[in-house]
């Protein structure tokens, strides 16, 4: 056998931030970050794509930017800021895709330079993946503007849009250059989108810290009424058990396997048949709802537990069931979302269940029976078992 091997690894290092105020001239997080990253002789490029929800919240942002970027010696600034629809339809619309690497070509953004994601998860992910396909790699700094996206997607190495239908099937893994978590951002957040980011937090507790799910129970009241302090700590918590997880497993899930997805496979599937009237975050709390009742119906997780978590996500403002999970036949379009999944991760089913509080459990099949059983007991639950929240 006559063949030629090669075998190599490439080391991968990012930050994520946590302040207020970023573009004050009083912070200069931003600036000392871009600094260390300086070449003599070169000034760089960056380029900002904006959520348009947050410039209706804050119409000073794009002065803002520019003041803080006046003058700098380390990068050049883009007048121009590219604003894309806020939420799904940045994922769902190719336009916006073609709006960001058309904003590259004109602007001669090269692959050493930098574009800056402002806005909610979906923004973020379609600006890191036009960067990721833009001359093969343009550095992509992230400013995570939702519970959601500072506490899970904003951390992460993923990137992605929809297509044919189906959520994230184009995509890449390229971590990104920095993130700067800006808790200012999530002053403006309604009470929906507030308590949706949420349950990516309880997610994470329920495969990863007993401890930390046990601090959500206990601050519940207080993240339903947006205390500040409590969602600082949330968030920091959450991005701390995702970059751990990140770093020492399979961040480009290689494998068949993705614990931090747990579930996510029946949440994908309704964001999509839902037309993304459910928002993610409402999605996850409905399938963690479901596959924590199944992973007690199957004899893994005690069925008190079960039924602690369901009445916790309750507590938090979140839905648990919608029609469209009401599964009562085993071709349930929500059943689909199986057979997607598997593709979107590749070989074998791998469905991330639990098997006590903390501690994830991965099974390569589900009961569809006992499936259409836990979504039936879902309907069971209802806003009158908050008053038994307090004995769990």
């Amino acid at each position: 056998m006559n063949y030629i091997q090669q075998r190599f690894k490439v080391s991968f290092e990012y930050k994520v931030f946590f302040t207020e105020g970023l573009f004050s001239s009083r912070n200069p997080i931003f600036n000392e970050v871009l600094k260390e990253d300086h070449q003599e002789n070169y000034s760089k490029k960056i380029l900002f794509v904006i959520d348009d929800k947050i410039i209706q919240h804050f119409p000073d942002l794009d002065k803002q930017i520019d003041d803080y970027f006046a003058g700098n010696e380390y990068v050049q600034l883009i007048k121009e800021k590219i604003i894309v629809a806020g939420g799904e339809i940045s994922k769902n619309d190719g336009q916006y895709l073609e709006k960001v690497i058309d904003a590259v070509n004109r602007n001669r953004i090269d692959r050493h330079s930098y574009i800056v994601g402002i806005g909610g998860g979906s923004v973020l992910d379609l600006t890191g993946y036009a960067a990721a396909i833009s001359h093969r790699g343009i550095k992509v700094i992230r400013i995570p503007t939702t519970v959601l996206s500072q506490n899970d997607s904003g951390v992460g190495v993923k990137n992605g849009v929809n297509y044919k239908g189906k959520k994230n099937f184009l995509g890449t893994f390229a971590p990104p250059f920095a993130v700067f978590n800006d808790y200012e951002f999530l002053t403006t957040l309604d009470d929906r989108d507030w308590r949706s980011g949420i349950s990516e937090a309880v997610k994470v507790a329920l495969i990863k810290d007993e401890g930390f799910y046990q601090w959500l129970e206990d601050h519940a009241e207080d993240l339903v009424n947006r205390d500040k302090s409590s969602m600082e700590y949330l968030i920091k918590r959450c991005a701390e058990l995702h970059v751990e997880h990140i770093g020492g497993g399979d961040p480009f899930e290689f494998g068949s396997s993705r614990p931090l997805d747990f579930g996510h496979w029946s949440a994908h599937k309704l964001e999509q048949l839902s037309n993304f009237d459910v928002l993610h975050g409402e999605a996850v709390s409905m399938g963690i709802a479901l596959d924590s009742l199944y992973s007690a119906l199957a004899g893994l997780l005690p069925q008190e537990d079960a039924d602690k978590i369901v009445r916790l996500l309750l507590k938090m403002g979140l839905p648990v069931t919608h029609e469209l999970m009401h599964l009562d036949r085993i071709d349930h379009p929500i059943f689909l979302g199986l057979q997607e999944f598997r593709e979107h991760l590749g070989g074998q089913l791998t469905i991330m269940l639990l098997k006590e509080i903390g501690v994830g459990y991965e099974v390569h099949a589900l009961d569809l029976e006992l499936m259409m059983q836990a979504a039936q007991k879902l309907q069971n639950f209802n806003q009158s078992d908050l008053k038994l929240s307090a004995q769990c």
